[in-house]
């Protein structure tokens, strides 16, 4: 290989390196998903280990944990990607010489995430009943709170996110593909809370979705529907959904006075 090709080529591999070095949340995501996959997946271990008829003793748990756990990533994903689809189509300045206000887009990518959830996740949980025998329709009314809690937990992430990446560009959109992935060791997906440190406890306890999946392993397992796991989930979720909305609104506002919406893209 000649000279001037390795040239050619290390410049090209500088122009990448200067895009890490740049922009943190692609650091980031380089190593995020080593690190979350060895968390998660040390937990699972260190819970099966000492209880290896766990799974046995509730029929379809784990599927009724992937699915659950599917709406609260859905739930976020579709307002993130809503979102984001305005800003790689440019119609973001489009949108708003329109009179489109503010909580005007907050609610129809709500209303998005919600049709592309119960489509996505609705979908799955009716391929389960032939394919694994299995319907999580079974849990009765408890799934709708279940549901509604993950959904708006999502809602509140999306939101957050999607300011994120108006006010630091396309640069920040993996963010919206490993953002609420930190949340799942902490959320007891597969297993129960207790399994934690008791340090990592304190901030699951914090989290909504650690008590959607712990009430969800209660109906399973105890065939009772914990009121107290519900109320807590739903205090947090209104606080975490003000503040969702409320950054977003607030990296809106930035974005218009500085001229970001006509400047955003692929």
């Amino acid at each position: 290989m000649r000279l001037g090709s390795l040239a050619r080529i290390g410049a090209l591999v500088l122009r990448h390196v200067y895009l890490l070095r740049g922009s943190w949340p692609r650091v980031l995501e380089l190593v995020y998903w080593p690190t979350v996959q060895m968390i998660l997946w040390g937990f699972i271990t260190v819970f099966l280990v000492g209880h290896s008829s766990w799974v046995a003793q509730a029929s379809g748990v784990l599927i009724s944990a992937v699915l659950l756990w599917d709406v609260l990533f859905r739930g976020q994903l579709g307002v993130s990607l809503v979102f984001m689809e305005e800003m790689w189509s440019r119609n973001l300045g489009h949108l708003f010489v329109s009179p489109l206000r503010p909580l005007e887009l907050v609610a129809a990518l709500l209303a998005m995430s919600l049709i592309r959830t119960v489509i996505g996740v609705g979908g799955a949980a009716l391929i389960a009943i032939p394919l694994f025998e299995y319907s999580i329709f079974d849990i009765g009314l408890p799934l709708i709170a279940f549901f509604t809690n993950l959904i708006v937990m999502g809602w509140s992430i999306g939101l957050l996110v999607s300011g994120v990446v108006l006010r630091y560009g396309l640069g920040a959109e993996g963010m919206a593909w490993f953002v609420v992935f930190a949340l799942q060791p902490l959320s007891g997906v597969y297993y129960p809370i207790a399994i934690l440190p008791e340090w990592l406890q304190s901030v699951a306890f914090f989290l909504p979705s650690s008590h959607v999946f712990e009430g969800m392993r209660a109906v399973l397992f105890e065939h009772r529907f914990r009121t107290d796991l519900l109320a807590n989930a739903v205090l947090l979720n209104m606080a975490y959904l003000g503040i969702g909305a409320g950054a977003f609104l607030a990296y809106f506002r930035v974005a218009r006075v500085r001229g970001q919406l006509l400047h955003v893209g692929e």
